[in-house]
């Protein structure tokens, strides 16, 4: 009996690899050379099991991006790739594949139904396989981009990997469906940021923060707590670098890590080691937010510039630390013990410069909400111009890392730097965001913010899944749109956030009482999450909360660290000879777009003290 064979239009495409079904070894000559820098900084392992590990090197000179795929139990295929949001329908793919009796390497693509297609254009590049004693190891390399549209482009921010193990043989490529494989996804930033390393302090100390033999729970998702203690006394110091410590064999669980500071004003934090929505857990871990450091699978150590370090311990700094430890265990493993967590490496001899961290983006308030069905909808925060002139110093501040955050229905942030009236450059920006992976990435390039400089920060959400509308607020199932940059030297500004005014939102749910015949509750009493409950959600008042969020007034929060907000004096705002607001009341906002111009239209007179008497307005 002969053993089907792939099509001639399938073999004419490949790179005329083919090998012994058992793959004692396969080299393909070499096409282009690795980077220098040959070992692989990057790992990851892919699945759960460890059998699919990737490694990975960017070289930003030849815009490329270099591969190597280690299969531990090779069987009869794997395939691995990039999708929009870690699907295997509609992904970019490379396969290796056998029919039985050859081996085939190809650059793929899946259709909406899974289905497996060879690519016209090949651009995954195979340079070497082999069989090594660890398993089968792959060497290939990618462009950024490939002018392909089949193909998914390789940018800042995050990347959903998907992959897929073969077990038996297939007489074709075409013959494979996704539906049928082993499959599953993993999600890292690919275009790791090309940095020197900063030269470290002579007189660095180290200080693991760990969980001690934590039995991990055998369900898919556990957020674990853990409190730490400095020492009595612990003088000030200033924190300039940090890495993970993953116990081995574990690496495929421990998902990502963060190290919280507490509230200087508790003296004490119960000490504490469990699920961190354990009913058990104290009251006071909910007051340990300050964000010391955090890791995500993939990213390596996190340096602090030379010049800057975070100060922690010392006066007014408490000394009870909490670690948050993110177990992601899709196989339910029972019985695994753990004691993974951060070395912090910290000196005595203080930097130059405190870092500090902000917050930007939007307000915890329910008055900015996403209505239920919306596969794409935008809410924007704004730090004005009016906040950095009053609280940054003449010479500014320089962002050199960001966090971005939202909860379960985030899908895209980007944060904008405004200055002079037009927007001037991305302080960070992810395009494949994913509330399920979190971590500070340090920028390309460091960007300084001056005073009247304006930030600005979007977030986009789907609630396509949801029935009713998501307010913003702390619940999981509510929503938030921050960027915590990291920045120096640092200010009492500590938070520069806006929310739509509450008045005006008021506004608009006497509207849709008014348009629609349903009833909808604007009664005083009534809470904002309750008025946005009884809203119909057809197109009218849809197209109306978005228009309202685009060019109503803003609530704007300019606060310093103590909570108590510094006093900026808003001006109105004229729009299309428009008065929108009145003197004191919260100011309108633009839209962000890279490159928009807004015009300064002068008011007949000053508002605020030593001020000038207008504001940049859309037009």
């Amino acid at each position: 009996m002969q053993v089907p064979r792939p099509s001639v239009r399938e073999a004419a495409s490949m790179y005329g690899t083919a090998v012994a079904v058992f793959l004692v070894i396969l080299v393909a000559a070499l096409q282009g050379s690795v980077p220098a820098e040959s070992p692989f900084p990057y790992h990851i392992p892919l699945n759960p099991e460890g059998t699919l590990e990737l490694s990975w090197n960017v070289s930003y000179v030849q815009e490329m991006v270099h591969f190597q795929l280690l299969v531990r139990d090779f069987k009869a295929g794997v395939l691995f790739g990039m999708s929009d949001r870690g699907e295997l329908e509609n992904a970019d793919l490379v396969v290796l594949w056998t029919n039985g009796d050859r081996a085939y390497f190809g650059d793929a693509w899946s259709d909406p139904s899974g289905q497996i297609h060879l690519d016209s254009q090949q651009d995954y590049q195979l340079l070497q396989a082999q069989r090594t004693p660890e398993g089968l190891c792959l060497l290939f390399k990618r462009p950024f981009s490939t002018c392909d549209p089949r193909d998914y482009l390789i940018e800042d921010g995050t990347v959903h990997l998907v992959y897929g193990i073969l077990e038996q043989p297939f007489p074709s490529l075409e013959a494979i469906n996704t539906s049928v494989l082993q499959t599953g996804l993993q999600r890292v930033q690919l275009l790791k940021p090309d940095i020197s390393t900063p030269t470290l302090p002579s007189d660095m100390l180290t200080m693991e923060i760990r969980a001690p033999d934590v039995l991990v729970p055998g369900q898919e998702t556990t957020y674990w707590c853990y409190i730490s203690e400095l020492p009595d006394g612990f003088a000030r110091h200033h924190i300039v670098m940090y890495e993970p410590i993953v116990t081995k064999g574990n690496e495929a669980l421990v998902h990502h890590m963060e190290v919280f500071q507490c509230a200087a004003e508790f003296e004490s934090v119960p000490r504490f080691s469990g699920p961190c929505d354990s009913k058990m857990k104290p009251d006071r871990l909910n007051y340990c937010r300050h964000v010391l450091a955090a890791w995500a699978l993939g990213a390596k150590a996190f340096y602090y510039p030379e010049e800057a370090g975070l100060a922690f311990g010392g006066p007014g700094s408490s000394r009870f630390l909490r670690l948050e430890v993110h177990y992601h265990n899709p196989l339910k493993i029972q019985g695994r013990h753990d004691s993974s967590g951060i070395r912090l490496y910290y000196t005595a001899t203080l930097r130059r410069f405190n870092a500090g961290i902000m917050e930007l983006g939007l307000v915890y308030t329910p008055v900015m909400a996403v209505p239920p069905q919306e596969m794409a909808f935008v809410l924007t925060g704004y730090c004005t111009d009016k906040c950095t002139q009053m609280a940054l110093p003449p010479s500014g501040i320089h962002i050199f890392a960001s966090q971005l955050h939202t909860h379960l229905t985030g899908r895209k942030v980007v944060t904008v730097l405004a200055r002079d009236g037009r927007e001037r450059e991305i302080v960070n920006r992810d395009d494949h965001y994913s509330p399920h992976f979190q971590e500070i990435r340090m920028l390309k390039k460091v960007v300084s913010v001056h005073p009247g400089d304006v930030l600005i920060t979007s977030c986009t959400y789907n609630t396509g899944d949801r029935t009713l509308a998501t307010v913003g607020g702390f619940g999981i199932l509510e929503e938030m749109c921050v960027n915590y940059v990291h920045y120096y030297p640092q200010t009492q500004l500590e938070l520069c956030k806006s929310a739509v005014d509450t008045g005006f939102l008021q506004k608009y749910f006497h509207l849709v009482n008014r348009f629609n015949s349903e009833e909808v509750c604007t009664c005083p009493q009534a809470s904002v999450p309750d008025q946005f409950a009884s809203v119909p959600w057809n197109s009218f008042n849809r197209n109306v909360l978005k228009a309202l969020y685009g060019f109503a007034p803003i609530s704007m929060h300019c606060n310093k660290s103590s909570a108590v907000r510094f006093q900026v004096c808003h001006p109105v705002c004229v729009l299309e000879a428009h008065t929108v607001g009145q003197v004191g009341n919260p100011q309108p906002h633009p839209q962000p777009l890279l490159g928009a111009q807004w015009q300064p239209l002068q008011l007949p007179t000053p508002l605020c003290p030593h001020q000038p008497s207008f504001h940049r307005c859309p037009v």
